[in-house]
Formats: structure tokens, C-alpha cells, sequence
């Protein structure tokens, strides 16, 4: 393993020569600069390892240069050289990105061993970034019970795996969630509860009331709904499967005709249609598998 690189940001010379001292003995690759403006030149020209830098230096203090390199170059670590009566600066440093900090008074003490520890977390988060850029596809199958309080909570973890896989922008990952939101609630409301879209026609006062009700009931409180998902960088799938007795697909009205644009009556289907590549229905109509390709 090569050693590591260190760049050192410090205004004072003598204690600059020092901790580069103390660096070089441990095996350590250093390079001084004068402030967090050469710092920050320096690390456009190529990234250390880790950055060392004073807590207070003229022109750009540490504070704000650890909210350039957060911003700039998210993966170097910072950390701070403080002096006695610094602890404010250093905290609000601290709570803006910076790894650790070292008292100057403990130098000889801390330094090698604070940056040790850094570096090895900072490598172990490298590492599993790599390894997470590495994965191709994941695949979970979920048995949910009958209860929508859940679906927000796998449609936000099916988001954080969409944007793992840099699949899509911002925009299309909430189209692939309120598609699958909607077989969701298909899958609860109409498959597994039986509800009929006409109880939410008016205020929908009778619709609710009748969910309330039959989830309460056997059978019906006792169906799940069955989700698998297949997330990969090219495609994306989802099946969804509830255990209600099914429907006929072909029936459902098109929502898009004059007369149905204010019913809700298949917009669900018609959302989900519209945001996804495919869309296919079993036989019984008690299961549905979406699939996104990713875009070009």
C-alpha cells in the first residue's frame, strides 16, 4: 500500500515544519501551503488523501475552507489544528464537515494516531462506495400486511435504490413512485379490501367508511400484498400481488375520455401506464408487473 498523502494548510512555518516532521516519520507523504486559498489551488491540481489544516490562518480560516472542500471534493478528509480558545469555531467546523481536530498542544500525542483513525474510515467508506458502484442488481420480495402505512416507507426504500443505481433523474424516480403507489393501493383498496371504484364517487365519505370497516373483517384483513422488485442499471421491474379474488382489466373505463376525465375510475391505471415502459396484468388481474428501461 503506497503512503499516505497529506497536504498540510498552516501560515506558521516553524509549526508547519513540525508537523511535517512528525508526518514523515510515520511514513507519511506531506505537502505544506500557506492558507486555505493554496490549499484549495492545490487540491484542484490533484486530491490528497487527507487534509491537515490550521483552525485559524489568514485570508480563508479553517472553517471556511472546510465548507469549500465539503462542497468541492466531498471524499478528502479535514482535519483541524486548533489552539486553546478556538473550541467555537472548531465545533461549528465540525458540525459543517470536518473529520476530527487535534489540540496543537497535543500534537506529538494525537496527530498520528487522529489521522490513522481518519484514513481508515475514510478508506472503509471508499471501499464500500466502490463496491456499491460495482453491484449490477438487487433484488427483495416483500409480504406486506394489509395496511397502507407501509407503502411510504417501500416506496421511499425503492427511491434510495433507484438513485443508488443513477437510474434516472430526480423526476423520473417520482414517476416510477407514484406508479407504483398507485398498484399499491390498487392492490389494498380494490383487491384485497374488494372495495368498488363507485363508493368514491361524491366525497368519497362512503368509500373510507367501508375501508375502515373491512379492515376490521375477515377475510379481508387477513390478505397481504406481495411486492418483488428487480433494480438493475438498465431496467427496473416490479410485481405486485395482492390476494383479493382479482378484476377484469379490460373493463376498466379509459380515463382519458370526456366523460370519465373527473372519475376516478382507472386514472390509477392510466398513471401507471403512462409512466411505465410495460405493464402487464395476470390472468385474474391480482397481480401486475411494471417494468422502467432506463432512459437513453
Amino acid at each position: 500500500m503506497s503512503s499516505p498523502r497529506v497536504l498540510i494548510a498552516e501560515s506558521n512555518a516553524p509549526q508547519a515544519q513540525l508537523v511535517a516532521r512528525l508526518l514523515i516519520r510515520e511514513n507519511y507523504e506531506v505537502e505544506i501551503v500557506r492558507n486555505g486559498r493554496e490549499a484549495l489551488a492545490r487540491l484542484a491540481e490533484k486530491e490528497p488523501d487527507l487534509l491537515l489544516a490550521d483552525l485559524i490562518m489568514p485570508e480563508m480560516n479553517g472553517l471556511k475552507l472546510v465548507e469549500e472542500v465539503r462542497a468541492r471534493y466531498p471524499r478528502v478528509p479535514v482535519v483541524l489544528m486548533t489552539n486553546h480558545g478556538s473550541e467555537e469555531i472548531a465545533t461549528a467546523a465540525l458540525q459543517r464537515g470536518a473529520m476530527s481536530y487535534v489540540p496543537k498542544r497535543r500534537l506529538e500525542i494525537d496527530l498520528v494516531r487522529t489521522l490513522q483513525q481518519v484514513l481508515g474510515l475514510a478508506r472503509s467508506d471508499r471501499r464500500h462506495k466502490d463496491l456499491l458502484d460495482s453491484l449490477e442488481e438487487t433484488t427483495s420480495r416483500f409480504l406486506l400486511r394489509n395496511d397502507p402505512s407501509f407503502f411510504p416507507h417501500l416506496i421511499s426504500h425503492i427511491q434510495d435504490l433507484l438513485e443508488l443505481f443513477s437510474f434516472g433523474d430526480e423526476g423520473l424516480r417520482i414517476r416510477i413512485a407514484v406508479a407504483l403507489t398507485e398498484c399499491l393501493d390498487n392492490a389494498h383498496f380494490h383487491g384485497n379490501l374488494e372495495l368498488s371504484s363507485e363508493l368514491r364517487e361524491g366525497d368519497g365519505q362512503a368509500w373510507s367508511e367501508a375501508a375502515r370497516t373491512r379492515r376490521g373483517q375477515a377475510p379481508y384483513r387477513d390478505r397481504k400484498i406481495a411486492v418483488e422488485t428487480r433494480i438493475g442499471r438498465q431496467q427496473v421491474s416490479f410485481t405486485i400481488r395482492d390476494e383479493g379474488p382479482g378484476f377484469d382489466v379490460a373493463r376498466v373505463s379509459n380515463p382519458t375520455d370526456d366523460d370519465n376525465l373527473q372519475r376516478p375510475s382507472g386514472r390509477g391505471i392510466f398513471l401507471v401506464k403512462t409512466f411505465m415502459d410495460e405493464v402487464a396484468y395476470n390472468a385474474t388481474g391480482n397481480e401486475v408487473r411494471l417494468v422502467k428501461h432506463r432512459p437513453a
